[in-house]
């Protein structure tokens, strides 16, 4: 019988509520991200990069463009006769006709896809992080330490601690405790949401989780239930590049850390590529008259105006007179002549109409939504039509059909949001 040595599981159903209107209409693994790219596409390559060529998506959220960029996983090389890439979606059977309710559970509910492959391990990872990372290296150390799971771990900051599983080890790094999202945290060694199980302990982990838990997940149940069991655990530290683009403020800043001069995060490396899916598209152009300082720009952009210090990603439209500052402007969309544009994020197909300003007036945080909109960034819904001569203030966010009478005095104040049930069509 043939088998895989190891097989990766790909978490990609998340909705990323944190991102705001950023996931209204895509799942978080398929925003996209540095002008070329969807988040996802740094975890797919990571798995070719590795030598892992078995990989099981597992959608849920929004999944329609998530799929079509992924397709049969061309780009990554990853169509292959046995093995390759496959999108697992929830599904109905005999007894199942639930939806993931679970880390842990959308896993469970594909075991007969793992068992198919027959591994000796499986790789669990998140679609929504930013980082190069060899697994195979991983995968070395676990077998070398004998364990029956291995932890990717990454030393975060403590004020940010809350926000990981986050667990302690001994010296050899044999993790003795596990606490997932503490609330008072004492570990800044957290969970990476990358984990190494051997298949058989994994599996009948799985199956007596599901027993008591109907929403069984990896930190909450899998983690602490093998580690009370005895198994062996072991943390691997991981010292590169990696972050967590959960929140507007850490999507935007990962973004700005690839127009560095000497970027952390370095996406022109040969002997790690990051790959995706490309449409054919035409070659920049930038006019007579036009500015260009320190930016990113993608396939097909045309610049008129004024861009500093942003990402601008494949067909974008900068008009004349155009100024835009520290923002990033998603595939597609259409800046106007004359707009200003400060510390913002413009999602695709947008269209902003002429001497419109974003980004202006005092810093005040989200009036209806605090824990998302409070960092200074204002946010322009995809497919989201601006009327020209408006003046939108920090920390806005504007979702779906919008028109001159939307707007008080043709102004939305700072901390103000403008979000349509209906959603853009």
């Amino acid at each position: 019988m043939r088998k895989k040595e190891i097989v990766a599981m790909l978490l990609a159903g998340g909705q990323g509520s944190r991102l705001g209107i950023l996931t209204s209409h895509v799942a978080k693994p398929a925003v996209s991200f540095g002008g070329k790219y969807r988040i996802i596409d740094f975890t797919l390559s990571n798995c070719i990069n590795s030598g892992i060529d078995t990989v099981g998506v597992l959608t849920q959220y929004q999944p329609l463009l998530l799929n079509q960029h992924i397709g049969i996983g061309i780009p990554w090389d990853l169509d292959k006769n046995f093995g390759g890439v496959t999108i697992l979606p929830p599904f109905v059977s005999k007894d199942n006709n639930a939806w993931y309710t679970g880390t842990a559970n959308a896993v469970y509910q594909n075991i007969p896809y793992i068992d198919y492959y027959n591994p000796e391990y499986v790789l669990i990872l998140s679609g929504d992080h930013i980082y190069k990372m060899d697994y195979e290296m991983m995968l070395n150390y676990h077998k070398k330490k004998k364990a029956d799971v291995t932890i990717a771990v990454y030393k975060v900051p403590m004020e940010e601690a809350h926000r990981f599983g986050l667990m302690k080890t001994e010296e050899d790094a044999k993790i003795i405790d596990f606490e997932e999202k503490p609330q008072n945290p004492t570990s800044d060694l957290a969970s990476m949401g990358i984990y190494i199980f051997n298949w058989k302990a994994f599996r009948q982990a799985l199956i007596l989780s599901e027993e008591t838990h109907e929403d069984s997940d990896f930190g909450k149940h899998i983690l602490p239930y093998m580690l009370n069991k005895n198994y062996n655990l072991y943390a691997y530290e991981f010292d590169g590049f990696w972050k967590d683009v959960g929140t507007l403020e850490a999507y935007w800043e990962a973004n700005m850390q690839l127009i560095d001069l000497v970027p952390e995060f370095n996406l022109y490396e040969s002997y790690w590529k990051i790959y995706t899916k490309n449409a054919i598209q035409p070659p920049q152009f930038i006019a007579k008259g036009a500015s260009v300082e320190m930016c990113i720009l993608g396939e097909g952009a045309e610049i008129y105006g004024h861009v500093y210090n942003s990402v601008i990603g494949s067909n974008v439209i900068i008009e004349k007179d155009a100024v835009i500052r520290d923002s990033i402007i998603m595939n597609n969309a259409v800046v106007g002549e004359g707009v200003q544009v400060f510390k913002s994020i413009i999602a695709e197909k947008a269209r902003i109409g002429a001497n419109t300003k974003i980004g202006v007036g005092e810093d005040v945080i989200n009036e209806t939504q605090p824990h998302i909109y409070y960092s200074g960034i204002s946010v322009i819904g995809e497919k989201t039509v601006i009327p020209p001569n408006i003046e939108i203030g920090k920390n806005c966010a504007i979702d779906g059909p919008v028109t001159l009478s939307s707007f008080a005095d043709s102004k939305l104040t700072s901390g103000k949001s403008l979000i349509s049930e209906e959603g853009s069509d």
